[in-house]
């Protein structure tokens, strides 16, 4: 079990948490809603001022995620002001204003849109590869930014997807954010995206994302840089982020959840295919307790067979070299039933 460190806390106002101290699960969510509810929202162009302070290294260049290298030499560093974007081609080009829950999501909205929490200067071309895909783990890489972040297919079964994978130095970083935004706009989200990006549901993180980022918790805790981020926002916003102060509570509002869709995806039948689009072999992926009996069958669209496999491993690789050029739907079975997907082979 992951033992979290305990920080000086002497920034924190006092009594500040009192209100949720003793709550667990959603009665915890809304106390702790309410006590950074009603923040001072910032101009968004004020951002530009605001990162100085917030996301400022110690040898006074621009904090950015996305090309950082820690404790080595990133491959470019930015100047602030000077290299402010502007347009850009090519990677350290310059940096804009990363929002990691992309305005997509709560369909550019006026307080979430500056709302420092979530937002981090980061190079443009990287801020640009990750667009609004999810955050996630990469199976199979399309891009690799020059600091090893991917973009490319989920390694995760329960999203198949693109998603972008930052370095495991910020993984956790991005975690505590999507659960203060979570918290923060919790029954004020009433005009944000449902199932954007099939990783929320306006202000809700789904199962799979919550699994996903309280993995990125546990493994990449609070950084001296997180704290330090803290108390700079609140002497902007005069609210905190409860998750750094205090990260067990991340556990408590949802380690429940992800316990009981854990257990109701045990009773479903999935897997996982990639790549998809393909020109040549795919990988199945199955959970290790779905594979008793299970067989892969391959049709074209009008239901005729084309070929069948046996599944033994969790992780399968299958020849499909066979298979002209179209779309084909795949057919997953064992002793829970049958469940599909389409396949395209270009």
């Amino acid at each position: 079990m992951l033992t979290f460190l305990q920080f000086n806390v002497a920034q924190i106002p006092v009594a500040y948490y009192n209100s949720a101290q003793g709550l667990s699960g959603a009665p915890l969510k809304l106390a702790l809603h309410n006590i950074i509810d009603n923040h001072t929202s910032v101009n968004y162009s004020s951002l530009w001022t605001h990162f100085q302070t917030t996301d400022v290294k110690p040898n006074g260049k621009v904090w950015d995620i996305y090309s950082d290298v820690p404790n080595g030499t990133p491959p470019y560093q930015f100047t602030f002001t000077t290299s402010q974007c502007g347009s850009y081609q090519l990677e350290g080009d310059c940096y804009n204003r990363e929002h990691s829950w992309p305005q997509s999501w709560f369909n550019s909205i006026t307080t979430p849109s500056s709302d420092m929490f979530h937002i981090y200067p980061t190079d443009g071309k990287v801020n640009g590869i990750r667009s609004n895909f999810p955050y996630g783990e990469v199976a199979v890489a399309g891009i690799t930014t020059l600091n090893g972040s991917m973009l490319g297919t989920s390694a995760t079964l329960d999203y198949t997807g693109t998603v972008f994978e930052p370095i495991d130095e910020y993984k956790g970083d991005l975690a505590r954010g999507y659960f203060y935004m979570s918290t923060r706009y919790m029954g004020e989200d009433s005009s944000w995206s449902s199932a954007s990006g099939q990783m929320t549901n306006k202000s809700e993180i789904l199962p799979w994302g919550l699994a996903l980022l309280l993995s990125w918790h546990h493994a990449d805790t609070v950084s001296t840089k997180e704290l330090n981020r803290n108390n700079a926002i609140y002497q902007i916003q005069h609210n905190r982020n409860p998750f750094i102060d205090n990260p067990q509570w991340a556990d408590s509002i949802w380690s429940q959840v992800i316990t009981n869709f854990k257990t109701n995806q045990s009773k479903t039948l999935r897997f996982g295919m990639m790549p998809n689009p393909t020109n040549g072999d795919i990988t199945i992926q199955i959970d290790s307790s779905q594979l008793l009996n299970a067989h892969l069958c391959i049709k074209n669209l009008c239901g005729q067979f084309v070929s069948d496999y046996a599944i033994n491993n969790p992780i399968e690789n299958i020849s499909i070299t066979n298979l002209c050029k179209g779309i084909y739907i795949v057919e997953m079975q064992n002793n829970l039933g049958t469940t599909s997907q389409k396949l395209v082979v270009k």
